[in-house]
Order: structure tokens, then C-alpha cells, then sequence
């Protein structure tokens, strides 16, 4: 058996850069293309030795009709182990820090409203970020039962979302191991627009009798990018505001506008129409009707997106009667965004 010490580093390297170029293209690799895309700086001559010896250590094989080499079974598992050996510590250290992350961003935000509220004596609202332009970044399979596999997703922005998929028939590890690099070859950097019916029927076509592992993937995929309703938090305050204003205070108009707050759901409502605008990067004012939100036609709303990069976008309200010191709130607004983006760009 061949023991993965017998490889120093700079034939890992090699190795590496075999196995992605010829995952990236189907060709076998000659030692010339692989000077070109390594930072080892070596000659071609050097690097045909090392290929020399990764050949007679069994990581690479060369076909009888080319130059060129690509992995063995024994390259592609080394090559697997090592990603995935990687992706598992870099899925724990995301985990970590996005709980610490969170935890601190919902008392930020608790916090801010209330401030908000107090500054503009209005009723104030602010979404904990959610991802916008999500791409997926890696995706992992493993067994967990004989006919279970965890599908572990990390999403730009580092958002880790777990899946289980029940299989029709056992699968071994060598088919497991293809199903990894078939998925995060074809998969890894898109958003989901970009994965198109054509691409699914390809990677089904190659998955074989197993195209119903990658279906469920594909679906899981869909399900970690796509926003849901629930997971859109949403902190509130100063609503009790409302009856300083005569014009709000009626006791229909108040209770319908206190129940939006309480429900949210007309305010998740709302987040979706200022996220879905062309202009959500700036303050956006709706006055009386413009509202997407029924409850709130006697009302202005301004609304402003903060960014903390990454795709990872949240939304500030503030809902008052149509006199509102939009000076003051615009003033609010600005500031707020420039806070919200020094403290969570630094943690």
C-alpha cells in the first residue's frame, strides 16, 4: 500500500495541479502545462522527473496514446482526503465564528433599533443580513448510515447548511468519492441561475443509476441559497410611537399597523421589495400608497439597505405618519449604515 509521507511537498503540488487541470479540462497533462500554472518556478525537465515518480508511486497514469498523464484511483483519493480534510476544518472554524458572529449581531441589533426609535420618536424595524448574491462555495457527501448520506453545503458568505439523502441502494466509498468530484467540479463558484437544466442532465447522465443523489443535491442546493421567510429576523421597536401622531392614532389604523409589527410578515413583505429594487443600495422613501405594505398606505417609510460585504445585505426602517422629519430620518439613516458597516466588517 502506498503511504501518502512517500510525497514531499512539491510533489503534492504537482499532483495537485495534475488532478485540477485535468478536471478542468479531460486532456492529460503534460510536465509544460504544469510549469505554466504552479508557483514551484521548476524547469519542465524537473517536473517530468516528478511526474516520473508520482507514475512509479501509482498517483498518476499515462494513457498509451498520450504524452500527457492523469490521476489514478490512488491520486483522486489522496487528492479527496486532503480537500476534504481541509473543507472539515474549514466548515468547524466557520461554525465557530459564525456563532460568536451572531450572537453579537442580535445584541447590536436589539440595541439599534431601540436607539433608532428613541432618536426619531417614529416605529423602527432592522433585518438581521441575509445573503444575496450567494454562490456556493464547496459541497461534501458523506456516509452517515448505510442508506444515508449528509450533503454538507457552504454557501458564499460562509454559511454551512446540512442535508440528508436517503439512497435507493448502498453506496461504496469509491462511488461517493466521484459523486464529490463530480458535484464540486461542476458545481463550486455558482449561483444558482447558473445551473441549468442542460448542466443537470450531464452531471445525471455521468452520476449513472446514482442521478437521484444528484438530483437531491442540485435541490438542497436550491433550498440553501434561496431566502426563506423564516430566517429573515426581524427586531422591532418603538411601535407604541404610532399614537403620538392623531392621524395614526385611530383605533382601526393603529391596531392594523401594531399587528404588521407583531405578525412581520407584511415587513418581511416589505425587506423583499427594497432588496428586490435596482436601487436598494441607497435610502428609499415610499409615501402613503408607494407602500407595498397595505396596512401602512397612511404612513411614509424610509428604508435603507446596509452592506457588510460578501453579498450580505440587511434592511432599516422607519415607519411614521406622512409629516415625518424627513431630514432627521434620512440624518439617522446614513449614520446607522456607516455604524452597522464598521462594526460587523471588523469582527
Amino acid at each position: 500500500m502506498i503511504m501518502d509521507s512517500e510525497l514531499d511537498e512539491r510533489k503534492r503540488k504537482i499532483l495537485k495541479a495534475i488532478i485540477r487541470t485535468y478536471l478542468e479540462t479531460g486532456e492529460p497533462v503534460g510536465s509544460r502545462t504544469i510549469s505554466k500554472y504552479t508557483d514551484l518556478n521548476l524547469s519542465s525537465a524537473t517536473i517530468r522527473n516528478e511526474m516520473s515518480d508520482l507514475e512509479e508511486l501509482g498517483y498518476i497514469v499515462q494513457p498509451h496514446t498520450s504524452a500527457g498523464r492523469i490521476p489514478s484511483d490512488t491520486g483522486y483519493r489522496l487528492y479527496v482526503d486532503e480537500l476534504m480534510r481541509e473543507k472539515e476544518e474549514e466548515v468547524s472554524e466557520i461554525k465557530e465564528m459564525m456563532i460568536e458572529r451572531t450572537d453579537k449581531m442580535e445584541k447590536v441589533l436589539k440595541q439599534v433599533v431601540k436607539v433608532l426609535a428613541s432618536n426619531t420618536n417614529y416605529a423602527t424595524m432592522i433585518t438581521g443580513p441575509t445573503y444575496h448574491t450567494n454562490k456556493l462555495k464547496f459541497i461534501q457527501l458523506s456516509r452517515v448510515a448505510e442508506m444515508q448520506l449528509l450533503a454538507v453545503l457552504v454557501i458564499e458568505g460562509n454559511i454551512v447548511k446540512n442535508h440528508m439523502i436517503t439512497l435507493q441502494e448502498p453506496m461504496d466509498d469509491d462511488t461517493i468519492l466521484k459523486l464529490n468530484l463530480l458535484l464540486n467540479t461542476q458545481l463550486n463558484g455558482l449561483t444558482i441561475e447558473e445551473i441549468n437544466l442542460g448542466m443537470i442532465t450531464k452531471m445525471k447522465e455521468q452520476a449513472g443509476i446514482h442521478s437521484a443523489v444528484v438530483g437531491s443535491v442540485i435541490d438542497a442546493v436550491a433550498n440553501a441559497i434561496a431566502v426563506d421567510d423564516d430566517e429573515v429576523e426581524i427586531y422591532t421597536s418603538g411601535t407604541t410611537n404610532i399614537f403620538k401622531y392623531p392621524e395614526l392614532a385611530d383605533t382601526s389604523k393603529a391596531s392594523e399597523l401594531i399587528s404588521a409589527f407583531e405578525e412581520k410578515q407584511e415587513l418581511v413583505d416589505l425587506v423583499k421589495d427594497t432588496m428586490n429594487s435596482e436601487e436598494n443600495t441607497g435610502i428609499q422613501v415610499y409615501i402613503g400608497n408607494e407602500t407595498p405594505v397595505k396596512t401602512m398606505k397612511d404612513c411614509s417609510v424610509v428604508t435603507a439597505t446596509y452592506d457588510l460585504g460578501g453579498g450580505m445585505q440587511g434592511t432599516i426602517g422607519i415607519i411614521g405618519p406622512k409629516r415625518m422629519d424627513y431630514e432627521n430620518v434620512v440624518d439617522n439613516l446614513k449614520t446607522l449604515k456607516t455604524q452597522l458597516d464598521n462594526i460587523f466588517k471588523k469582527t
